[in-house]
């Protein structure tokens, strides 16, 4: 039961760093830094501890976050009209974080009881890119969430964390309502420069 309402908990403030992360508030982070020190904590009991591990990054991200948002031009204020990174920027990304992954995952499955290694490492290496994109105010971050959040869905489920994969469908349509509200604030996104 206790453990319920902790999950009930980093839910409502994971679902309020979306919405505000939508209408790029900077509020959104410190609703972040709860949702995911609350989150580290419950993944790590579950044996899932590549998310437990990006749960401890997240927070430390919010921090960075915060401050790029406060103090920082954003990659859309850098861009007129928003911001893209280019496909070549993203393969390069891909490129070695593929590899990574799989080297992280096979590490775990050979060396700890963790569960769901292969699908807890992808979505783990790639929601830090994500979220970087996020910090960035990169609007293509929202592809990503898509694909990653869709994979959520299935592992929290598969993992008894119900009302978490429940979440996440609820954020499948979060992403969809903030691609929409960051093509208003930016209708003309134009590859950086500098990114690739």
């Amino acid at each position: 039961m206790m453990s319920s309402l902790w999950e009930l908990a980093a839910l409502l403030f994971a679902l309020g760093y979306l919405v505000l992360a939508a209408h790029q508030k900077q509020w959104c982070w410190l609703s972040a830094t709860i949702s995911c020190g609350i989150y580290a904590v419950l993944f790590w009991q579950g044996k899932l501890y590549m998310e437990s591990v990006l749960q401890a990054i997240y927070v430390v991200m919010a921090g960075y976050g915060w401050w790029q948002w406060r103090f920082q031009k954003s990659a859309a204020e850098e861009s007129p009209g928003g911001a893209k990174y280019s496909l070549k920027w993203h393969l390069l990304q891909w490129a070695w974080l593929i590899p990574l992954a799989a080297i992280i995952a096979y590490t775990l499955s050979v060396f700890t009881d963790a569960d769901a290694v292969w699908l807890d490492t992808y979505t783990t290496v790639f929601s830090l890119l994500a979220t970087w994109l996020v910090t960035k105010k990169a609007y293509e971050t929202w592809w990503y969430w898509l694909v990653i959040d869709s994979v959520y869905v299935y592992l929290y489920a598969s993992k008894g964390f119900v009302a978490t994969a429940l979440l996440f469908v609820v954020y499948l349509g979060l992403v969809l309502y903030a691609m929409w509200r960051w093509h208003q604030d930016n209708p003309q996104p134009e590859p950086l420069k500098s990114a690739g």
